[in-house]
């Protein structure tokens, strides 16, 4: 593998340029050795990534993936554009196409907003889709592992006590310690590796008061229920978002809409945190309570919910950097983000896709601190700007805009002015 290499041409001839060790040029083109800490989505797009780009990777991951979790995630054309790379099959992942977001009045079902996106494949080269995460889970896991070329060592129930970045190392709970020339901290929100690269702040998060059910229901049920067969032909082919419209201080909505080839049906619902949220075991009831304004039709179906799950949403400010020495943030890690904007996960590969093009080519360690500085260049910016954005629902950007000067593109407007940003001139995106 090395006949091509102009190096090693010289050494069969007789040269040596700079007269380096024949083990240095040999060593120089050998993979690196990289570890992913965490298998999500974007910790698999990384490892799958980076595998294309000829490293060898190892993946640690806490969970043993003995139960089939999770529910669907919204995919956006941004995201898309990085799986496509990697030779993901939306087919194998059921994908559905999503080709319209509905807004309306969940207790008139009068219609108020239809965008659509029948044509963002033409527009932006993919179009909107939804997978179910276990779905995308298996797909990544082919990806990563199929083929004789250096595939993923994936080890399950694998939780991490520690990284420390002096050394590039991770140390087990069960106290065992690897070692790596670069590690990537994918594992989400509640990031272990996040400390090693930002130290204990990176731990602060403020509640928002918000808190999310989630639920999967068979179409085949919905379908089955004569009294629900107008609200299926009422619903939107894609994204339907119903509100209560009743409150007018809190967010209160339910976002629906299918995957697995259409054959499940996907619910959350954002509402106002409940005092007893951590306690209460009904969540259908609590469901059930919290949208009891909306429309008879809309009741019936939550009430089709079974294994209801609830969690309350944090906020996190974006961080100060990303990586440190040979460790690098992805995802939730680098930018815990809120539902409102449906790109976490899509964030989380455009991080992946860029690492795996920035890495491509580097056969030393030496290389790796400056090619992620220039990871974070890249990134942070426009991560963070997004991370921003998901803190508020649609339609309420202004909420935040006073922060997203911090971020804006060397040389950004405002508005009103071509004048360049200050703290003096928040942006106002258009």
């Amino acid at each position: 593998f090395l006949q091509n290499d102009p190096n090693w041409q010289l050494i069969t001839k007789g040269g040596n340029p700079g007269n380096r060790p024949l083990f240095t040029i040999i060593k120089e083109a050998m993979p690196l050795d990289i570890i992913v800490v965490g298998a999500g989505i974007g910790g698999l797009c990384a490892a799958v990534a980076l595998r294309q780009a000829g490293h060898r990777v190892k993946i640690f991951e806490k969970s043993s993936f003995a139960t089939e979790i999770g529910a669907a995630i919204a995919l956006a054309p941004n995201g898309s554009r990085v799986l496509s790379s990697l030779g993901f099959s939306y087919e194998r992942a059921r994908a559905c196409l999503l080709p319209e977001w509905l807004f309306a009045d969940g207790i008139t079902l009068e219609k108020s907003e239809l965008l659509d996106f029948s044509s963002s494949e033409e527009k932006y080269g993919f179009p909107f889709r939804s997978i179910h995460r276990i779905d995308f889970h298996n797909e990544l896991l082919r990806l990563a592992r199929e083929g004789k070329d250096n595939p993923v060592t994936l080890n399950l129930a694998s939780p991490i006590e520690r990284v420390d970045a002096e050394e590039c190392s991770l140390t087990l709970a069960n106290g065992t310690k690897y070692s790596a020339d670069l590690i990537i901290g994918a594992d989400g929100v509640r990031s272990v590796t996040r400390l090693a690269v930002i130290g204990p702040e990176a731990d602060k998060p403020s509640r928002t008061n918000v808190s999310t059910f989630r639920f999967l229901t068979p179409t085949k049920k919905l379908e089955a229920d004569p009294a629900l067969h107008d609200l299926v032909k009422w619903k939107s082919k894609g994204i339907t978002i119903l509100d209560d419209k009743s409150d007018k201080e809190h967010v209160r909505h339910i976002t629906w809409y299918p995957c697995r080839d259409g054959e499940v049906q996907n619910v959350t619902g954002n509402h106002p945190s409940r005092a007893d949220s951590q306690t209460q075991t009904d969540m259908k009831g609590s469901l059930l309570d919290e949208f009891k304004n909306l429309h008879p039709h809309v009741l019936r179906f939550l009430n089709l919910a079974e294994d209801v799950l609830c969690w309350n949403l944090q906020y996190y400010d974006p961080f100060s950097r990303w990586t440190y020495k040979r460790i690098v943030l992805i995802g939730d890690s680098a930018h815990p983000m809120l539902p409102f904007g449906g790109q976490g996960s899509n964030q989380a590969m455009e991080d992946a896709g860029a690492l795996g093009r920035l890495l491509t080519g580097v056969d030393s360690r030496e290389e790796i601190p400056p090619r992620l500085r220039l990871y974070e260049e890249v990134r942070r910016r426009r991560g963070s700007t997004v991370q921003l954005l998901s803190s508020t629902v649609v339609g309420r950007e202004k909420d935040v805009e006073s922060r997203l000067w911090e971020f804006a593109e060397p040389g950004a407007t405002s508005e009103h002015s071509h004048a360049p940003l200050t703290p003096e001139t928040p942006l106002k995106p258009r």
